[in-house]
């Protein structure tokens, strides 16, 4: 089933029991999907904005966490219908239309893109996560601007630690791993305590070969929030220190 079927708004004959409960409110499920967005629960923060627009549908900032959310869970058709949906209320709210320039980024459209993500630039909005989706935008256009976005995002963040990780994020996803590692790292020196950043870090040693180095951050990940999905990359992790073990040993032998 897929995750848009899962966003439609709760019907009147449900049961009670999937209903918000009382003393729940629309700040209620905000703070809950911004704590489970900072941990990596993408799905989690997804439901949680849902709950929030189902209080109050005239909050942009919920529409714009759902759209976002769908963008990191890789569901970037999902993530456009939304923010369409989301720009016939808000059509000039400058995050919305960054987000729906990401999405459009992310499916190869990158006029269409562009064009979004100048008009989030001129909206009356100036926030990071604006510069973070125009320098997600440019990297998809493999245009060296987008590390003045990168800078400028996280200069408007304070060079926050969340924003420091997203900056990691997208450059993992457009493979420029090492690029990716130096960003979580600093992020790290910011919040050691941060399962989802020694997970990030593990995937991008990963990616570059450091299968010793990732296998202690996933490790530290696992110590930290038992509930990341850390197995499957330390299983990668074991199987390319065995191979690299294998590969030591051939050599050795061929040099006798």
């Amino acid at each position: 089933m897929s995750r848009f079927g899962n966003l439609e708004f709760h019907s009147e004959n449900e049961d009670s029991n999937l209903r918000p409960q009382p003393l729940k409110d629309e700040d209620h499920y905000l703070a809950k999907a911004q704590e489970a967005f900072e941990a990596g629960r993408f799905e989690s923060a997804l439901r949680m904005y849902a709950r929030v627009i189902e209080f109050n549908a005239q909050l942009p900032d919920a529409w714009t966490g759902q759209v976002r959310m769908l963008i990191e869970l890789g569901e970037f058709d999902e993530a456009r219908v939304w923010a369409d949906k989301a720009l016939t209320l808000f059509p000039d709210h400058g995050e919305l239309l960054a987000a729906k320039a990401v999405a459009l980024a992310r499916l190869g459209d990158h006029a269409g893109a562009i064009s979004y993500s100048d008009s989030a630039v001129e909206s009356q909005l100036n926030t990071p996560y604006i510069w973070l989706a125009r320098a997600d935008v440019l990297l998809a256009r493999k245009e060296k601007r987008a590390d003045y976005c990168f800078e400028r995002a996280l200069t408007l963040a304070n060079n926050h630690w969340l924003y420091v990780w997203l900056s990691a994020r997208v450059h993992a996803f457009y493979k420029q791993f090492a690029r990716a590692l130096k960003l979580v790292q600093q992020a790290l020196a910011l919040e050691p305590a941060r399962g989802i950043l020694w997970l990030q870090a593990g995937e991008c040693q990963l990616a570059l070969g450091l299968a010793t180095q990732a296998r202690n951050s996933l490790d530290q990940a696992r110590e930290l929030d038992p509930e990341l999905p850390v197995q499957q990359f330390i299983a990668q992790a074991n199987d390319t220190s065995l191979l690299d073990k294998l590969a030591g040993r051939w050599r050795q032998w061929f040099e006798k």
